[in-house]
């Protein structure tokens, strides 16, 4: 199945060209014009990447993703006009998965799609019973907290869900599969998708600490994700745990 992308732009031109490019490139796509009209085309139809022009009048983009999240799991890239850092980095803060500068390239647009569709879970064709694709799921466990990898959540004491994002969510999943071993800023920006600069080593630090605030007791002593000045971070296991 092919995966579905809504791009939420304002410039029709630049709405159009990357809607038809993406298009031949492959994917299910659709148009909305503003905040509103994405809204109304959410109600009816699912997505699993959306891409958002954050300048829009009206409703912008920062806050349409917000509420994108908070309805179903999908992937968000944010469009910035050049110069915005600061949106880049609140667009980070709430959860977005890349960004994209303005004036860009469409086959730039493509490779961070690419990027971020590879750490979205996909539309699959069902296969084996439901007891068979449970037993195959990858899932690991540390303290109080269980990880289903393949699902792609956590759940906490007592079986209860623990609200993360995705882009968190990618963050904890490069930690769990590389326990106890030291990793740097660039290693985990490769992990998830990113070109090692100073603005995704600031994405890096900023999922870290809002991931800190769901699996730590106490985030400022941090008992999994710790950091090793200078170096990077670690995210230390008990023997044992894990499996």
């Amino acid at each position: 199945m092919r995966a579905r992308i809504v791009i939420v732009e304002d410039e029709p031109d630049l709405r159009d060209a990357v809607a038809e490019y993406l298009g031949a490139s492959g994917y299910d796509v659709a148009t909305a014009e503003s905040a509103a009209a994405a809204r109304s085309l959410l109600e009816t139809q699912s997505f699993h990447l959306a891409i958002l022009d954050i300048a829009m009048p009206g409703e912008d983009g920062l806050s349409l993703g917000r509420w994108l999240r908070s309805k179903m799991p999908i992937g968000v890239i944010y469009a910035t006009a050049a110069g915005t850092a600061l949106d880049r980095i609140v667009g980070l803060e709430l959860g977005a998965d890349d960004y994209i500068v303005k004036p860009y390239e469409l086959r730039e647009v493509l490779a961070r799609v690419r990027s971020v569709l590879r750490r979205v879970p996909q539309p699959t064709e069902p296969r084996g019973t439901k007891a068979e694709a449970v037993a195959d799921r990858r899932s690991m466990s540390f303290g109080p907290f269980h990880a289903d990898l393949d699902g792609r959540f956590v759940t906490g004491a007592n079986g209860t869900a623990i609200d993360m994002a995705k882009s968190e969510f990618d963050v904890l999943e490069v930690f769990l599969t590389r326990a106890n071993r030291l990793l740097t800023r660039a290693a985990i920006s490769e992990a998830i998708g990113f070109v090692e600069d100073p603005e995704s080593s600031r994405a890096v630090d900023i999922r870290i600490m809002r991931l800190r605030k769901k699996i730590e007791a106490d985030p400022a002593n941090p008992k999994f994700l710790r950091t090793v000045r200078g170096e990077g971070y670690i995210f230390s296991l008990p023997n044992g745990e894990g499996n």
